[in-house]
C-alpha cells in the first residue's frame, strides 16, 4: 500500500471510532488509564499485613 492509502485508511478508522464504533484494540492511553497504580502482588502483601495485624490485635485484646 502507498502512503496515500495508509493515510486514507487511518482517517476512515479514526472517523469510525469518533462516531461511536469501538476500536479493535484499545489505545495505549486507555490501557494506562485503566491500569492500577499498584501491582496485584503488592496489594496482596499489604492486605495480608493489615488483616493479619487486625487479627493479632483482636486476639491480644480478647485473650490477654
Amino acid at each position: 500500500p502507498t502512503e496515500f492509502d495508509l493515510r486514507r485508511k487511518n482517517a476512515q478508522f479514526a472517523n469510525a471510532v469518533r462516531s461511536g464504533k469501538k476500536a479493535v484494540k484499545p489505545s495505549h492511553q486507555e490501557m494506562l488509564a485503566k491500569r492500577s497504580p499498584i501491582n496485584l502482588w503488592a496489594l496482596g502483601v499489604i492486605l495480608f499485613v493489615v488483616i493479619g495485624g487486625v487479627l493479632f490485635e483482636l486476639a491480644r485484646l480478647l485473650f490477654l
